[in-house]
């Protein structure tokens, strides 16, 4: 099983950022899934998240109305679209994978997403 994140780097304030999440070693359109972020000296918080047919999605309010959350599932990539960054959203992106007959998360290894002037 694997998960792998990429799409993070530097933006400045406003600008966007799509993050996306290649996934292998198990049935992705199976799976319930989920971004999360941590950011420097913070807990891990959740993000997103979309169903394994991908009809249903949901957001922590600090990014309601910015970040999208996608799949695909004939390319087994999730994606997070994320716009008018600001600073606070500087963190650690992970992806995170629940087969629906699973108790138990995959994760991937993180992006880095830094917005900064």
């Amino acid at each position: 099983v694997q998960l792998v994140e990429s799409g993070g780097g530097l933006v400045q304030p406003g600008g966007s950022l799509r993050l996306s999440c290649a996934a292998s070693g198990f049935t992705f359109s199976s799976a319930r899934l989920r971004w999360y972020r941590q950011a420097p000296g913070k807990e891990r918080e959740w993000v997103a998240s979309i169903s394994d047919a991908g009809s249903r999605t949901s957001y922590a309010d600090s990014v309601k109305g910015r970040f999208t959350i996608s799949r695909d599932n004939a390319k087994n990539a999730a994606y997070l679209q994320m716009n008018s960054l600001t600073p606070e959203d500087t963190a650690v992106y992970y992806c995170s994978a629940r087969p629906i007959w699973s108790t138990s998360d995959y994760w991937g290894q993180g992006t880095q997403v830094t917005v900064s002037s």
